[in-house]
């Protein structure tokens, strides 16, 4: 969806747009083409989804990526004052709060059905001789 906004907000940008805007070192490389990079211009790669086949680790890692996504459309809000870009990043950022919370829930039950002397020793879908009750 971002990626369907920021090429509906450069699609028609004229030479002087694009310079005015900053947008000129990116237009040189993709015009107005989609390539999905950072505010601070990295690129995206894959190295920013972990996992580790943990569960605990990979959901306290979900509910870190859904808080970090969350405050970037925050951030988006405070600077946008077009309402065809807010409202669907209202919408997505609701969505990370959705999310956030179905991960929460999702940690609950994977550490209750653990010894909880022991959940962060071993990697429950891994070691299965460590869990007592078989999850």
């Amino acid at each position: 969806m971002i990626g369907t906004i920021v090429y509906q907000l450069t699609k028609n940008l004229t030479e002087d747009e694009i310079k005015k805007g900053g947008f000129q070192d990116y237009f040189v490389d993709h015009t107005t083409g989609i390539y999905p990079t950072s505010a601070s211009g990295s690129p995206y790669t894959a190295a920013s989804m972990q996992s580790k086949g943990d569960p605990i680790t990979d959901l306290h890692e979900d509910l870190a990526a859904e808080q970090k996504a969350r405050t970037t459309y925050d951030n988006i809000l405070r600077f946008c004052d077009d309402p065809d870009v807010k409202d669907p990043i209202r919408f997505l950022r609701q969505r990370e709060v959705v999310h956030y919370q179905r991960f929460g829930e999702g940690l609950r039950i994977c550490t209750d059905k653990l010894d909880s002397k022991n959940f962060y020793a071993f990697n429950p879908s891994f070691d299965k001789k460590c869990n007592k009750k078989n999850i």
